[in-house]
């Protein structure tokens, strides 16, 4: 068969990239066709755009490329209908994608799947018009996402967390000890902070100086390593380092830092879920201007109690969030300080862990997606 996908940014370059895999298992026919990243180009087929060339994110960057999104949007309605494929499967990045999904189900009859549902239950809520309109089927990778979208009449399939899988794999192909890890990137023989402050340059500006400055008195007994975001270079964090707080800054080993650190500050997203599978205490962090505005708005429009992943899916407060106002110095100090030196609150959030990841149940997330993918395009 025929599969066109479309991805936006990294992580979906990452999950798109393991379910193209499974497919190819599933289906030794399979042809791939896609705007994406390295990582699915590494599984084969043909890249029509990498996302780089899409991923645009903020009021006023999307605004300033308006004709560049719409001629990238262009071009791939376009190509879709010219190469006729037998499924479109859209990954997460609705903005772009719900738009490529109203024309392919206007002007085509090619089935559209969704794989990473659009999170139409923290805010916009009101695109489950969209959806249930041109979308034929919804592939969920979080399972409150079911209750959600069954309460609007919209059945979805949930196929379990690939982040899980990744985390799996990862640790069965990498057993690296600490001393190992410290060795190779010239580290210093003491346990980890880890930093991991976003991957776009207004959270890295807005988080990464609250993050040095909190942990600036733990240096001494640890040392501060900074996760370097795939979409960034060194002269996106240099701007914010100090002399008196020494970091070392690692590239493409998120992982690997996560696998070794003792503690990690995390801009909210993803990365805390990846940080809880990882089993390292966390603090949330997600400055914003105006925070007390911020936190008011957050309040009227957000439709969810929580912000970050592990808290959702375990539908109570595990890891604590400092968000817009409550990301002070003292607060993300204070909460590091206990993760760091109090046992019984750093085993209690490990414990939470384990009963969120059971929530998410077990790995085989991309295997089961292409398995139901399949079963229906048989149909």
């Amino acid at each position: 068969m025929k599969y066109y996908l479309i991805v936006g940014e990294a992580s979906g370059d990452l999950h798109a990239s393991n379910l193209m895999r499974a497919l190819k298992e599933l289906d030794k026919e399979a042809d791939f066709r896609f705007f994406g990243g390295d990582l699915m180009s590494e599984v084969g087929g043909t890249r029509v755009k990498h996302y780089k060339e899409l991923a645009y994110m903020g009021f006023i960057p999307v605004l300033l490329h308006l004709r560049t999104i719409f001629k990238n949007m262009d071009i791939c309605k376009a190509d879709i209908v010219q190469w006729n494929p037998d499924v479109v499967i859209l990954v997460d990045y609705p903005g772009f994608n719900l738009k490529v999904a109203e024309y392919i189900k206007k002007h085509t009859s090619i089935p559209v799947y969704y794989y990473i549902s659009p999170k139409i239950w923290a805010w916009k809520e009101y695109r489950i018009k969209n959806i249930k309109r041109d979308v034929d089927e919804l592939f969920s990778i979080l399972p409150f996402e079911v209750p959600f979208f069954k309460g609007h009449q919209y059945p979805i399939h949930y196929v379990g967390n690939p982040c899980v899988d990744a985390v799996d794999n990862f640790r069965k192909e990498q057993q690296e000890s600490l001393e190992d890890y410290v060795q190779d990137n010239g580290l210093e023989d003491k346990p980890i902070i880890a930093l991991l402050a976003g991957s776009r340059k207004q959270e890295i500006k807005d988080n990464l100086p609250i993050m040095l400055e909190a942990a600036k008195d733990f240096v001494g007994r640890y040392q501060l390593v900074l996760a370097g975001a795939p979409s960034m270079d060194v002269a996106s964090y240099q701007k914010y380092l100090r002399e008196d707080v020494p970091v070392k800054i690692v590239f493409g080993q998120t992982y690997r830092l996560l696998q070794q650190a003792d503690a990690a500050l995390v801009t909210s997203g993803t990365a805390t879920l990846e940080t809880a599978l990882f089993r390292v205490p966390q603090v949330a962090c997600y400055y914003v201007a105006m925070g007390k505005l911020i936190s008011w708005l957050r309040r009227k429009i957000l439709k969810v109690k929580y912000i970050s992943l592990v808290n959702l899916v375990a539908d109570k407060e595990i890891v604590r969030e400092l968000v817009a106002d409550g990301m002070t110095v003292s607060n993300v100090k204070n909460e590091l300080d206990a993760l760091l030196n109090n046992a019984a609150y750093r085993n209690q959030m490990l414990a939470e862990y384990d009963r969120m990841i059971h929530i998410l149940g077990p790995s085989g997330a991309s295997r089961r997606a292409a398995s139901k993918m399949l079963e229906l395009l048989q149909k």
